[in-house]
């Protein structure tokens, strides 16, 4: 027995010999054997797809091949789109290596490939010139940038939507007020991190009067 498509075996398929009332399983490698005699009728039938009839017209084995009831599409891999935190870092680094240096080392020992302890230039130029503390200041902005988007990666609004269950500016407000900081979002584990967002949301609901701010009121012509 096989699928027609996939031309795949078809395991525990249902064969009745209609003519003698015997019904019997297919096994696992779609094989079958039954008794029936030259003008017999045999339907098989199977969960998902289409019956099948044949008539006997000899002993010779028969390969039998299957309709499914529904079309079967080919598998899809579906790569996400979205580059990590850390992927972000690293093509920021490439687009800066004036600012970080061929070795990025934040000290002026730097090990040279002939070996030993030497001095990095990279090191000496950021600490002493006016550019390299420019570049110190743009290092920090980068990595407090990273530090950013790893929490927006990690809490975004999918997410907590699904674990709290709110929605447009209920939802805006409980993640303005709710946002974790850095060193949670980076090391909590998902238990962690789902326990916590559920926590935030009780103190939410038993607060939400505070945390939403009044409309703004028209002010009133007081000039005579």
């Amino acid at each position: 027995m096989f699928d027609n498509d996939s031309k795949t075996r078809i395991a525990t398929v249902d064969v009745s010999n209609i003519t003698t009332g015997i019904s019997i399983y297919n096994n696992f490698k779609g094989e079958f054997k039954i008794n029936a005699k030259q003008g017999d009728l045999l339907v098989f039938t199977r969960l998902g797809y289409h019956p099948d009839t044949l008539k006997v017209d000899n002993n010779t084995p028969q390969a039998i091949f299957m309709e499914r009831l529904a079309i079967q599409l080919k598998e899809v891999t579906i790569h996400d789109s979205l580059l990590t935190p850390e992927q972000r870092l690293a093509l920021t680094k490439q687009d800066y290596t004036k600012i970080y240096g061929s070795l990025a080392y934040n000290d002026f020992l730097s090990t040279p490939s002939s070996g030993g302890a030497g001095l990095s230039i990279d090191a000496i130029w950021n600490s002493l010139s006016r550019s390299g503390r420019n570049a110190g200041h743009l290092r920090e902005l980068i990595e407090q940038d990273y530090e950013q988007n790893v929490i927006d990666y990690r809490f975004n609004r999918t997410f907590v939507s699904r674990v709290t269950g709110l929605k447009d500016q209920k939802l805006t407000e409980f993640m303005f007020r709710y946002r974790p900081g850095f060193y949670t979002t980076k090391n909590s584990s998902d238990y962690e991190f789902v326990a916590m967002i559920r926590a935030n949301l009780r103190r939410y609901l038993r607060n939400k009067r505070v945390y939403s701010l009044p409309p703004l009121e028209p002010q009133k012509n007081t000039s005579k």
